[in-house]
């Protein structure tokens, strides 16, 4: 289970589980860039993905 939003859709979800990021703590380890080699990973999902991280004052890795 991730602690992300179900607005980034069930496939962003499931596969962003399947390859261990579970936490927006974990995301601030990666770059948008890498998250969007995952398949199901679009830029919708980055965006809000990114929203969500700068509202807990963090952001992805560059």
């Amino acid at each position: 289970m991730t602690e992300f939003p179900r607005t980034i859709g069930k496939v962003a979800n499931r596969e962003l589980e399947l390859n261990g990021y579970t936490t927006y703590d974990q995301l601030c380890r990666v770059s948008p860039e890498e998250l969007l080699r995952i398949h199901g990973i679009g830029p919708k999902s980055i965006r809000i993905l990114g929203e969500e991280l700068a509202a807990r004052g963090q952001s992805f890795a560059d």
